[in-house]
């Protein structure tokens, strides 16, 4: 089993069925307009989003998050992960009553909690979520550059690609990196390949989060290979939120083929049916893609990750240690 690696994955997104169940009993809440047969129920976008806010709104107390963040870093390390970024949300955090330090010192905790017992590094880029609106955005990155949090390492915006212009977040943008954040932004998902150049023009991310329709336009593809941009894409969400019909029909073969740096990710695993270990497991059933080239993507997303040169380094030993 090749060791993995993933950088795009939305932290309340990740919680289990199972886990959102026993939140919800613990809330008194009813999940079965959500849940059915132990599986999330959506049917667009907007629906996504809906049982996707429910359950997030079932994460309430610092153990809460504590607990979701070991759960999901545990079960990545038992599929063979050995690092672990997470999209977080203050906005989220100020909804369930909490502050966002509180938040994130909770989803610090987990990770360590999951540390201790696997061995799996993990960090957090904290999001601002487009349908919010850009003040939402802006707080969020300078929650994110002041922080101080060991853990906290990137700024993203994520959300609803077709609300807001992405020069509407270039002043959120300049706060993170000015305190020397990774920067990542989500573009060329629900929307075509404009938002990704959009994205390029304005944010200058080092990666994008999903970037796929940038297959819809050649000259992108190139620039995106040409600037050593990281793609963080997303097959099974991909295929489950209906932007490309089939497996046969994903861009992931034709963008590595184009020398752009590609990593695999499961961005909202239980709501898409899927897992870090099944987009691995994807690569290699539908990209034809064996072991070695899968280590290779691994270690695409660890030269990529929003981490210190010394972990880093680390973790670049142990996957050449594995590959050997």
């Amino acid at each position: 089993m090749p060791l993995k690696a993933e950088l795009h994955c939305h932290i309340e997104g990740a919680a289990a069925p199972e886990l959102v169940i026993s939140q919800a009993q613990k809330y008194g809440k009813d999940t079965s307009p959500y849940i059915q047969n132990g599986s999330f129920v959506w049917h667009d976008f907007t629906s996504f989003l809906a049982a996707y806010d429910f359950s997030a709104d079932l994460f309430r107390s610092e153990e809460d998050y504590a607990r979701l963040a070991d759960h999901y870093l545990t079960s990545l390390a038992r599929d063979g992960a050995i690092y672990s970024e997470v999209f977080t949300s203050p906005d989220h955090a100020t909804r369930a009553g909490l502050s966002p330090k509180a938040y994130t010192d909770a989803l610090g905790e987990g990770m360590l909690r999951a540390k201790a017992k696997t061995g799996i590094e993990g960090r957090m880029i904290v999001t601002g979520v487009r349908h919010v609106g850009v003040e939402s955005i802006e707080r969020a990155a300078r929650f994110a550059a002041r922080c101080g949090h060991p853990l906290v390492t990137g700024f993203g915006v994520a959300g609803d690609e077709r609300m807001g212009e992405m020069e509407d977040y270039v002043r959120a943008f300049e706060i993170a990196r000015e305190a020397g954040l990774g920067i990542t932004i989500h573009a060329g998902e629900l929307t075509g390949w404009e938002t990704v150049q959009s994205a390029l023009d304005h944010i200058k991310p080092s990666r994008i989060g999903h970037g796929v329709r940038a297959i819809e336009n050649p000259d992108l593809v190139r620039r995106i290979a040409d600037e050593g941009i990281v793609l963080e894409c997303c097959p099974g969400s991909n295929i489950a939120l209906k932007v490309f019909d089939s497996f046969a029909d994903h861009p992931f073969p034709a963008l590595q083929a184009a020398g752009c740096k590609v990593t695999l990710n499961s961005d909202d695993p239980p709501y898409f049916w899927t897992s870090l270990k099944r987009e691995y497991d994807i690569a290699a059933e539908h990209f034809s893609m064996n072991e070695k080239a899968l280590a290779a993507v691994t270690k695409t997303a660890i030269e990529a990750a929003f981490v210190d040169r010394k972990t880093k380094t680390a973790l670049l030993a142990r996957l050449n240690g594995a590959a050997r």
